[in-house]
């Protein structure tokens, strides 16, 4: 005859417990924000040692500035640009405004400033006939950028505007821009980003000569004798014309002016 196998039992525990002596949870080491791990650019630099600075002793960073130009120089103020103007389409993105294998040139090192320039919209399709640089030049002979929509998208790449500044354009009139480069324009203080009202890159042609009045917001093609009304730059206006967010910054006594 079987025998009858004894009952299991089961034991819970828990926190409860007064008998169990659990032992006491590790402290948590303060991680640093994912933020701060970010690769060093020109933007994260001041946002970095603003944010790792002793918080007793907290002073405004020393940046190196993302162009050549000294930070500290005087500027004046512009009015009107006039020259020739180079003449793109729609969705010109940063690839082709200065193609990634070039962004290992150093802005602030003046002769690599220079050469930047050189390579500005060298990403450009074959269907545009003229170079904005011709070969083996810096400089360009187009200092006016006529643009359709959208313009400055894709990779956020401060290198795009320093690299049509360096190339010798003042202003860029497009449709509309892709909002990273319209602020990095603004930061790095190389160029006007400015707004047309119309669609203006199918009435004008590549080698026009125009005038853009700041002041008056407008557009004058003196090639067809054509005038436009462009939208205001409005507060971004002083930032470029004192060369940047950090030489403004300098200019206003917001932080502490470069030392050499």
């Amino acid at each position: 005859m079987a025998t009858a196998s004894a009952p299991t039992t089961f034991r819970t525990f828990s926190s409860s417990n007064p008998k169990i002596n659990s032992p006491a949870k590790p402290s948590i080491v303060p991680q640093t924000p994912s933020f701060l791990k970010l690769r060093a650019t020109y933007s994260t630099k001041c946002r970095t040692q603003f944010l790792t600075t002793n918080s007793q002793s907290i002073r405004p960073p020393s940046l190196t500035p993302l162009k050549s130009t000294p930070s500290d120089a005087s500027f004046e103020p512009a009015t009107a640009f006039h020259g020739l103007c180079y003449v793109v389409g729609d969705n010109i993105d940063t690839d082709q405004i200065i193609p990634a294998e070039y962004l290992t040139l150093v802005p602030s090192n003046p002769e690599e400033y220079q050469k930047l320039g050189s390579f500005a919209l060298i990403g450009l399709p074959g269907s545009y006939e003229a170079r904005f640089v011709d070969k083996d030049e810096m400089k360009t002979k187009y200092s006016i950028i006529i643009a359709g929509a959208n313009f400055g998208c894709g990779s956020s790449r401060e290198h795009a505007p320093v690299a049509l500044g360096a190339a010798g354009t003042k202003a860029v009139v497009a449709e509309s821009y892709a909002r990273i480069f319209f602020r990095n324009s603004v930061s790095t203080g190389e160029v006007y980003p400015l707004e047309s009202e119309v669609r203006i890159c199918e009435e004008f042609t590549t080698g026009d000569v125009a005038t853009v009045e700041l002041g008056e917001s407008k557009l004058i093609n003196h090639t067809t004798g054509k005038e436009y009304v462009l939208k205001s730059i409005g507060d971004a206006g002083p930032v470029i014309d004192a060369g940047g967010i950090f030489a403004y910054a300098r200019k206003a006594g917001m932080i502490a002016a470069a030392t050499s």
